[in-house]
């Protein structure tokens, strides 16, 4: 299974794809898009949408994962978020693909196993679970596969449940 995670932001847009078979799993892309914070937001939309249209068509993942933001101090950077995840959420959509969403205390939970967890414990164990030399940078890609990651454990495990209720997590006993 293939699943893309996005870590939404208008100007800097992290992506994450995580292939995972038999158990494992493998980084198969990461990144981030960027646009021009001088051009005019309607037009950095675009961009955006152009080029997370192009990474789904390209990756053809299952399911593209989308951090959930609960909470901003900062008005200005939450609406550029909402908005950056509205196009991530619309890329999805249009290629009818499931779009899940998970909040950040979710995605450190799963994938460090604490939902406080510092952005560098995530990026660590990101590395550790991807069998990957050094973290990744920059942090939106390590976050977006951190997504990926939270996913396919999330799936793991309500694919278990779905087969045997909670003795199947439980080892049968």
């Amino acid at each position: 299974m293939f699943v893309l995670g996005v870590d939404p932001g208008l100007t800097r847009c992290g992506y994450g794809c995580v292939s995972s078979v038999r158990g494992e799993q493998h980084a198969i892309a990461a990144g981030v898009v960027t646009t021009d914070r001088d051009a005019p937001i309607p037009e950095r939309l675009a961009e955006l949408r152009r080029e997370l249209s192009s990474l789904i068509a390209e990756l053809a993942p299952a399911a593209v994962v989308v951090e959930r933001v609960l909470f901003q101090t900062n008005a200005r950077t939450a609406m550029s978020v909402g908005q950056a995840s509205g196009i991530a959420l619309c890329c999805a959509a249009e290629a009818a693909i499931p779009v899940i969403e998970y909040s950040a205390n979710e995605v450190k939970l799963a994938v460090a196993g604490y939902g406080a967890a510092s952005k560098e414990q995530v990026q660590r164990m990101v590395a550790e679970l991807l069998s990957l030399a050094d973290p990744p940078r920059p942090a939106d890609a390590a976050d977006a596969l951190a997504l990926a990651l939270c996913h396919l454990a999330t799936s793991r495990i309500a694919t278990r449940l779905n087969r045997g209720g909670l003795s199947a997590l439980a080892g049968g006993r």
